[in-house]
């Protein structure tokens, strides 16, 4: 019921002006840093491991204003499911596709885990013709939301991540770009370790492996979400030259230098996920960094 009625607020929140739903949504994201204590710890947790340089209270500030903005990521989804496709090109402005070639060829757009990932996604969604992986959620309701509005324009083909990659790989011959996710902690199974902020970082290596497979190219992505009522903006880099390069843990390790490279740029460091437990698994032997 309250996931009905949280979905049910967003609907009714769509219809308000940027102007107006970003500062309820900052609102929120300092409401939720205040409230919710653990993944406020985590996300202190994270700054520390990854950013030594920066003292205590520099962590706190710079959490605070990861909430605010996760808090309009959030809220700006109402935005994404509902608004006019008219809207939502005014909102969402895209730069650098030059680098995506025309139908026919397939690249993997490497997107990190920046809070306006969704916003990029749904925008690229209205041109181009993919196939992107998602985690199958437990709750019903909210799967089958996932599933609808991720796919809203009818050019994406959501493949369950259990089934791996090979329903990928059939959809990228077809021509479809895969919109790949490349930063979160699946676990030990098929991971490697590879530095992360300086952290040793369960990654899954298939990037390069899927580009070794299937000659795609790699065209980073990154996407901002801009003060007040600016939006978003949509970059889509030039594709990684020499990638991949043979050694899967060099290419993997290169990945995240780039993602670290883009998350300390000084208005993207607050828009990096930080709220997520990226370093829950261990190598073995090691202990928790979370407890």
């Amino acid at each position: 019921m309250l996931t009905r009625l949280a979905v049910g607020l967003l609907w009714l929140l769509h219809f308000l002006p940027l102007a107006l739903l970003a500062p309820i949504g900052e609102a929120v994201g300092l409401a939720a840093y205040a409230l919710v204590a653990r993944r406020r710890r985590i996300c202190l947790r994270n700054l520390e491991l990854c950013l030594p340089e920066l003292d205590a209270p520099a962590r706190r500030v710079l959490a605070a204003r990861h909430f605010r903005w996760l808090g309009r990521s959030y809220l700006e989804r109402g935005l994404l499911w509902w608004a006019s496709e008219r809207r939502l090109r005014r909102l969402i402005r895209v730069e650098g596709t030059e680098h995506v070639p025309g139908a026919g060829r397939a690249v993997i757009v490497l997107a990190p885990h920046f809070l306006g990932l969704d916003a990029a996604a749904t925008r690229l969604s209205m041109d181009y013709d993919a196939v992107s992986m998602y985690q199958r959620q437990s709750n019903a309701f909210v799967n089958a939301l996932l599933v609808r509005y991720r796919n809203r324009f009818g050019r994406v083909r959501l493949v369950v991540r259990q089934e791996g990659l090979r329903p990928v790989i059939r959809a990228m011959r077809e021509g479809r770009h895969f919109y790949y996710l490349p930063d979160m902690d699946f676990g030990p199974h098929e991971s490697i370790f590879v530095p992360f902020f300086g952290v040793p970082a369960a990654t899954v290596p298939a990037l390069s492996r899927l580009a070794s497979l299937t000659g795609a190219p790699v065209v980073p992505m990154t996407v901002r979400m801009l003060p007040g009522s600016g939006g978003y903006r949509v970059t889509l880099h030039p594709p990684l030259e020499g990638f991949p390069g043979g050694d899967v843990e060099a290419d993997t390790l290169r990945m995240n230098r780039w993602i670290e490279d883009r998350a300390r740029e000084p208005d993207m460091l607050a828009q990096y996920h930080w709220a997520h437990r990226r370093f829950k698994t261990r190598p073995p032997g090691e202990p928790s960094l979370y407890k």
